[in-house]
């Protein structure tokens, strides 16, 4: 610790993360802040250009509601979103985020990145709300964009960037969120910057459950591996509302290498069957009756296609197959007249398939190639994955968020907004992207937006509250102390055994990592539980977890890559005891094919249509879970009008 210099950053406004949503906030940041005289510091543990969820790519914008060509309404893109969430979402998030992405849309196109065109110069849509683009360098574009604003805005500067730098946790002026403190994953320097308000965007988590590629495949994640729960540690730890906790994400992705299956489903409309052929989607239609009103509602809500799905594999009936041969053939009969045009379609057709792959998951791409996979000759395999801990995507968990005031109706307004837009309840403290709960469907572009309007939100608050909190001395002093402890640690018993990984006084990240995904795997509804708990396994979880914190005070970091494994370890124990309270907490089961709670197996909608939300109390070191309503900005359908788009 006596090596580490300590760096002093002061700032007006403190963007921390380089994902999309920081990106967006950077964006919108600095033009606010060269009206007011302002500094912005945007902070990121990576390197922005491949920093967060779409550092690979995508293959496709997920969220463009498309307002100016009248087909859609920002009330129908929020109606898609409450139904896919079983009912549970913040209307008043959804539509400020739905009304402002088009723009961002365009932005994303004036900066560079393709979208691609039909002939008569319109977008082509995957789906209602999807656009695709040549997608490989979708974060390149944005994150030069984002530099640029910061570091080149009209020839004039008005903030600055820091890479490489693991932000740990919040610093505190009594309920202000004063700023963060964190250290450098290259060279030995623990940073403080202080800030009169904070925007947090760290991403959500992965590797939190078991997953299911182990061995030569560990790491291996349909989200980005390195998002490991900081956004939520941060905010818990600072003493924020959280929202939807309980809310885990599951994707079904192609098998082992997680590649997307939105375009085969949406854009070449592929089937999905069992291993003797059966349609699950069609055989176990009846289910979905089990869950009305929102089995009826069209689409289908993720999780019900994904446990309809999980139903054919208990059975016995698995794998499951996307039918791309089946799909690109389909197409391409429409040329059979013309046996040179049906040829160069299947080609294209082809060349198509393998691209989604190439722009967003080149993993599945080498994964075909290694398994003589040719999708116009036969079907993939396909299958649920470990459970995600996402704001933004299918998922919902995040911090509970001061809508709008303009959005609000006389009702909503005692709830839903206290001051500024995206701020959480801890005052400074703003949250977009994944960090942001209760506003799903968002993705890639719709965070962009988020970001954009917390950001905007965030320079107003500098405005109205422009002194920089106090911080005291000593306290820092121990933050360091604290922080840099598994350096520590490993230094000092380094010496008791001949293999580093196995001591009796400390514990290697690696190995802590495996405990929490064990037990959250086990007890908390992994992929070898099916998905599946009760209360007395969710009891035990937290039990497990109780000692597994004990023990991350004996974790040990041989050198400062180290020091981020632990705690990004922390970091995800403190996500999952969230999760697991939450679980416990909210007695249905809203979700399955997300979740499926074995003693409280049906939707109680009469006890349950509620948000259920937790805070940690740094004072005490106690949680609270509570519920708040579910209240509406919109007219709400009768269930005869759910059907819809």
């Amino acid at each position: 610790m006596a090596n580490f210099e300590t760096i002093v950053v002061e700032t007006d406004l403190l963007i921390l993360g380089g994902g999309m949503a920081a990106c967006g906030a950077a964006v919108e940041a600095a033009h606010w802040a060269r009206q007011n005289g302002l500094k912005v510091t945007l902070v990121d543990k990576a390197a922005v250009d491949r920093s967060g969820a779409v550092a690979m790519g995508l293959s496709a914008i997920n969220q463009y509601v498309g307002l100016r060509d009248g087909k859609n309404t920002v009330k129908d893109y929020v109606d898609y979103v409450r139904n896919d969430l079983m009912g549970v979402t913040r209307e008043d998030l959804v539509a400020n985020i739905a009304r402002h992405v088009d723009s961002t849309v365009h932005l994303f196109e004036k900066w560079g990145l393709p979208i691609w065109k039909d002939e008569n110069g319109n977008y082509v849509h995957e789906g209602r709300w999807q656009l695709m683009i040549n997608g490989e360098s979708y974060k390149v574009v944005v994150a030069e964009a984002a530099k640029n604003a910061l570091l080149a805005g009209n020839g004039k500067a008005v903030g600055e960037i820091y890479e490489r730098i693991f932000i740990v946790g919040p610093l505190m002026d009594g309920e202000r969120c004063a700023g963060a403190v964190g250290f450098s994953v290259r060279e030995e320097k623990f940073y403080v910057f202080k800030a009169k308000a904070t925007l947090v965007a760290m991403g959500g988590a992965v590797h939190v459950f078991k997953p299911r590629s182990s061995g030569e495949g560990m790491g291996r994640a349909w989200y980005p591996p390195w998002n490991s729960g900081s956004s939520a540690y941060f905010t818990l730890k600072a003493g924020a509302e959280m929202t939807c906790q309980e809310v885990r994400f599951i994707p079904v992705r192609f098998k082992d290498a997680y590649g997307p299956v939105g375009a085969w489903f949406l854009l070449f409309k592929s089937r999905a069957t069992n291993a003797m052929g059966g349609e699950y989607m069609v055989e176990r239609r009846a289910e979905l009756e089990n869950w009305a009103p929102y089995g009826r509602v069209k689409p289908i809500p993720a999780n019900l296609r994904n446990y309809l799905g999980m139903l054919d594999v208990m059975e016995g009936k698995g794998p499951i197959y996307m039918r791309t041969e089946e799909a690109i053939k389909k197409i391409a009969t429409t040329y059979k007249d013309d046996d040179k045009a049906y040829k160069k379609k299947m080609k294209e057709l082809e060349s198509e398939a393998w691209e989604d792959f190439l722009d967003m998951t080149i993993s599945q791409a080498i994964l075909w190639a290694g398994t003589n996979v040719q999708p116009e000759e036969r079907s993939s395999e396909i299958a649920a994955a470990e459970p995600y801990f996402i704001g933004s995507h299918s998922g919902a968990s995040g911090a509970w968020v001061s809508g709008p005031e303009d959005l609000q109706t006389d009702e909503t307004k005692k709830e839903y907004f206290w001051g500024y837009a995206h701020m959480s309840t801890v005052p400074g403290l703003f949250c977009a992207g994944d960090a942001s709960g209760a506003s799903s469907h968002k993705f890639s572009s719709g965070s962009h937006a988020e970001g954009r309007a917390a950001a905007k939100a965030a320079v107003k608050f500098v405005v109205d509250n422009n002194t920089m909190p106090n911080l005291d001395a000593a306290a820092l002093e121990a933050l360091k102390e604290q922080i840099l402890r598994p350096l520590d640690v490993y230094e000092q018993f380094k010496g008791a055994t001949t293999d580093p990984e196995v001591n009796p006084n400390y514990i290697k990240p690696r190995m802590y990592m495996y405990r929490l995904q064990k037990l959250m795997d086990e007890y908390a509804a992994g992929i070898t539980a099916q998905f599946t708990t009760n209360e007395s396994l969710l009891n035990k979880a937290l039990e497990l977890l109780a000692f597994l914190k004990e023990d991350a005070e004996k974790l040990a970091a041989s050198n400062l890559h180290e020091l981020m494994r632990c705690w990004e370890n922390v970091h995800r124990t403190w996500q999952a005891e969230a999760h697991v309270r939450t679980l416990l907490f909210r007695e249905e089961t809203r979700w399955p094919g997300y979740y499926y709670r074995a003693d409280k197996p049906k939707i109680d909608d009469e006890q349950w249509h509620v948000f259920a939300n937790c805070k940690y109390h740094p004072n005490t070191d106690q949680w609270e879970v509570l519920t708040r309503p579910i209240l509406h900005i919109f007219p709400q359908p009768k269930e005869h009008e759910l059907l819809g788009g």
